[in-house]
């Protein structure tokens, strides 16, 4: 029975390309939108969650400004406040419950110059400690001591794309002097590959120097950017948040009902952020799936109605030799399920190519979610069952004298 439906359809379909081809579409462009959205959702959290275990262990960060989210998922400081100053950074090192350790940073984007080229590195100045707290090792040479931080001493570390950009190969880097804040700097060490973090920021672009070196000798400012701390494993983070903001409100003298001067956050809130701000996308892509499966579900509902009224003689002759009312109605129904499931699966098929492709060339995770795939596919297979109802009643109830008289 399968396989004689199977044809009819097929033929039924054919005699009419451009319409079944429209009808289509708009189940593809419903499928396409729905996995599209959902697997790029997926992808860009699995991403976060990449970029944040490149931070460090159990990494809490205080910053100086407010943080917010760009749609994409990348992580943006506005309002900086230029009254974050060491011993607030001290102090939260200091008094807040389970940090085991922590360190002061400022960032900032400057040109630098050596071996004859120039880059724009991303500058973070820093303790020592900033390599246990982020995770974030030499692979060549080494990274500054106290006493170099004591003695502001002018030395740097590189990141290994600007160590590649600047003197061709990362080992050569090692020696080597560069310039930058009007003054020439020792390179004593080369990072290992690190790769993007959650603020977005590329690691292998960062050059690294003492914090008493830039804040002294090279702008000579009092404020930071932010402050690093790592916590203990079994850190309570509600009581770290309240002792973080106990602290800095105090020391900034915000009173009661007035926002913050500062942010606050751990790796789980990052991740918690961007998955917020990718929920917008998320929505969207929900909303624009459902338009055009519904405009699809439409399309399949009229293309049945005109292919029953151009099939009555046909209907009226399966009927006159002894075809029954349900065989008619599973005729048409098979018909508007096979239009939706075409739709979708290439809807389906089309998604799947696209995060291969996508994925591979912006490196990014590959994912893909065979519960969405299977969801999303049977989905298009009732709506278009639904959508041939109504075309279905209308085909069996056809009256085989009228067909006849006609």
């Amino acid at each position: 029975m399968l396989p004689l439906n199977l044809t009819i359809a097929v033929s039924s379909l054919s005699a009419h390309k451009l319409r079944a081809v429209l009808a289509m579409l708009g189940v593809f462009l419903g499928a396409l939108a729905f996995t599209g959205v959902q697997h790029v959702s997926k992808i860009m959290v699995r991403q976060a969650e990449m970029e944040t275990e490149k931070l460090g262990p159990n990494l809490y960060a205080v910053l100086a400004g407010a943080v917010r989210f760009t749609r994409g998922g990348a992580m943006r400081i506005s309002g900086g406040s230029r009254n974050f100053v060491l011993s607030d950074a001290q102090a939260l090192i200091d008094s807040v419950p389970s940090v085991v350790d922590g360190t002061p940073f400022v960032t900032t984007t400057m040109t630098v110059r050596g071996g004859g080229n120039a880059v724009d590195a991303q500058i973070m100045a820093c303790w020592p400690s900033y390599q246990e707290i982020r995770s974030f090792h030499p692979d060549t040479g080494r990274f500054f001591s106290w006493r170099e931080v004591e003695d502001r001493a002018k030395v740097c570390v590189l990141g290994r794309k600007i160590a590649q950009r600047l003197y061709g190969r990362p080992e050569a880097a090692v020696g080597r002097d560069l310039y930058m804040f009007r003054a020439s700097f020792r390179v004593i060490g080369v990072m290992e590959e690190k790769g993007r973090d959650v603020s977005g920021t590329d690691q292998d672009e960062t050059l690294l120097l003492p914090l008493t070196t830039y804040m002294r000798r090279a702008s000579n400012q009092q404020w930071l950017s932010g402050v690093y701390l790592r916590l203990a494993k079994d850190a309570g983070l509600d009581m770290v948040n309240e002792s973080v903001n106990a602290i800095m409100r105090e020391r900034h003298r915000i009173d009661p009902g007035e926002d913050d001067d500062f942010s606050s956050m751990s790796a789980a809130d990052a991740i918690k952020l961007q998955r917020q701000a990718l929920d917008l996308m998320t929505t969207l892509g929900g909303i624009t799936s459902t338009i055009s499966f519904a405009v699809g579900g439409m399309g399949i509902l009229s293309i049945m109605i005109l292919v029953v009224r151009s099939r009555r003689v046909e209907i009226g002759v399966r009927r006159a030799v002894g075809g029954r009312r349900r065989d008619i109605v599973r005729q048409f129904l098979f018909e508007s399920g096979l239009m939706a499931a075409v739709g979708g699966g290439l809807g389906v098929a089309v998604t799947v190519i696209l995060v291969l492709v996508g994925c591979t060339l912006a490196d990014l995770p590959v994912i893909i979610d065979p519960a969405s795939l299977a969801t999303t596919l049977i989905g298009s297979c009732l709506l278009g069952v639904a959508a041939g109802a109504y075309p279905a009643w209308q085909a069996a109830n056809i009256e085989i004298l009228d067909v006849l008289r006609s």
